[in-house]
């Protein structure tokens, strides 16, 4: 299966660390289980309302969103 492009609108200057759902790049970093910002293992974050954030993996180019109110993972973009 061919993966997506990354959006046109990502800004590496609007990122957000959170876990992948598809491809969990970074399950194994010492920085990311730190809590730490690393400086690799980080997901464009594309928009957001409220507390609804929608975001890509610049590593597999997934997209979803995320709801930082209840800590939920939601659907695919």
């Amino acid at each position: 299966m061919a993966s997506m492009p990354i959006d046109p609108f990502a800004d590496i200057g609007r990122r957000a660390w959170l876990d992948c759902p598809n491809c969990h790049h970074g399950q194994n970093c010492s920085e990311c289980l730190l809590g730490r910002s690393c400086s690799d293992h980080w997901q464009y974050l594309l928009s957001n309302s409220g507390t609804l954030l929608y975001l890509q993996c610049p590593s597999c180019t997934h997209l979803w969103q995320h709801d930082t109110h209840g800590g939920r993972t939601e659907r695919r973009c």
